[in-house]
């Protein structure tokens, strides 16, 4: 079972500058550090990509009616993604966490929020937050995520941070030194007017979970 970090650590870092000197991790500085997000990336099947349509369409009616919470992402979006791509079936397993506050600067204000974490086969964290009630971002989750990567059993370990709309993933490396390292893929997010980067979402969970 990973041990989760306390929430007093997860409350005490709020900002990228108190991970690093808080938890000894830094960006890598190697170009070749998190390639896993990048072609060639594994191929989705026509079903695959036509319920992806559907999924994109549903997040989409549902941000249109209002605010979206954690829970609500999870029922109408990431359960069916990770059904559709069998995450749910052997040789998988997802385990789900619990809930754990934390809080983010905006400005002179203090926010809470949750988060949500899922984890497949100990190695890949999906990190929900909710964004709509208090214009969360997803960039604004990584200080919290790290945390609970750099405390988790396993290394590398990947995390895909979402709000349902927009989708970030992070790689973390403790390597064999005593700090860690990590990096950031590209924000793909379900906005575009054009194509559904969900493809690319659901490529990329595909490689690291494999």
């Amino acid at each position: 079972m990973i041990q989760m970090p306390t929430l007093g650590i997860t409350k005490a870092i709020t900002n990228l500058t108190e991970a690093h000197t808080k938890l000894g991790v830094s960006p890598s500085s190697d170009a070749i550090f998190f390639t896993e997000w990048k072609e060639p990336l594994p191929i989705l099947s026509d079903a695959q990509e036509a319920k992806l349509e559907i999924l994109k369409r549903r997040y989409l009616y549902y941000a249109d009616s209002g605010a979206i919470t954690e829970g609500t992402v999870n029922l109408i979006l990431l359960s069916p993604l990770l059904e559709t791509l069998g995450f749910f079936d052997q040789p998988y397993q997802v385990r789900s966490e619990k809930y754990i506050r934390f809080e983010i600067e905006d400005g002179d204000t203090q926010l809470d929020g949750l988060i949500d974490a899922l984890i497949i086969r100990e190695s890949l964290w999906l990190i929900v937050i909710e964004s709509k009630r208090y214009g969360f971002s997803v960039r604004q989750a990584i200080p919290q995520t790290l945390a609970y990567m750099v405390g988790s059993n396993t290394s590398p370990v990947f995390a895909l941070i979402t709000t349902g709309e927009d989708y970030l993933f992070i790689k973390c490396d403790r390597g064999d030194h005593d700090s860690a390292h990590y990096a950031l893929s590209d924000k793909f997010t379900l906005s575009t007017a054009a194509g559904n980067q969900l493809y690319k979402v659901a490529q990329i969970l595909k490689q690291l979970v494999n």
